[in-house]
């Protein structure tokens, strides 16, 4: 017969095993979890814009966004970080990025949300000679954090806005 010290770690070592099994399992399954967020964005005013005399040019906007962003969020989840980007082109660089928002989404039920704000940024030309007339987008990042696994990053660029041609 064997030992009870020998029955014990046998059924430890199972019970741990079939354990592991589960937590594997569970993990993977937030894998085949398909998230569908969705925003929308606009810019109804651009209040001002301006060229500074260090030579940057200035802009003040009103900006609207709104976001659903509850399909992110699975048993798995803890948190997700979010920020809004305006993002343009110049000759020099093929992305610039200007961080105009960010916040953190504790849980689903904070997941749905709206930014509505005045907004007045630097935009350097530095990177480019000059910023009239230009595109950009508006592109909402997110990065969940899981509470087990790897972290999974995505965005949703809103494209169609444009700098004013002439200072203002």
């Amino acid at each position: 017969m064997h030992s009870f010290a020998y029955r014990a770690n046998a059924l430890l070592t199972f019970s741990l095993t079939v354990l592991s099994l589960i937590c594997a399992m569970a993990s993977v399954s937030d894998n085949f979890n398909s998230p569908f967020p969705t925003s929308q964005g606009q810019v109804p005013n651009i209040n001002w814009f301006q060229k500074k005399p260090d030579g940057d040019d200035e802009v003040s906007l009103t900006l609207n966004v709104s976001a659903n962003l509850q399909s992110l969020f699975t048993w798995n989840t803890k948190q997700v970080f979010v920020f809004l980007a305006a993002e343009y082109e110049t000759p020099k660089n093929a992305i610039n990025q200007l961080s105009l928002w960010d916040g953190i989404i504790p849980s689903e039920e904070h997941a749905i949300f709206g930014i509505h704000k005045l907004i007045s940024i630097g935009l350097s030309i530095k990177s480019g000679n000059n910023l009239r007339d230009k595109d950009f987008n508006l592109t909402l990042h997110w990065h969940a954090m899981p509470k087990t696994g790897k972290m999974s990053a995505d965005k949703i660029v809103m494209t169609g806005f444009r700098l004013p041609y002439t200072y203002r």
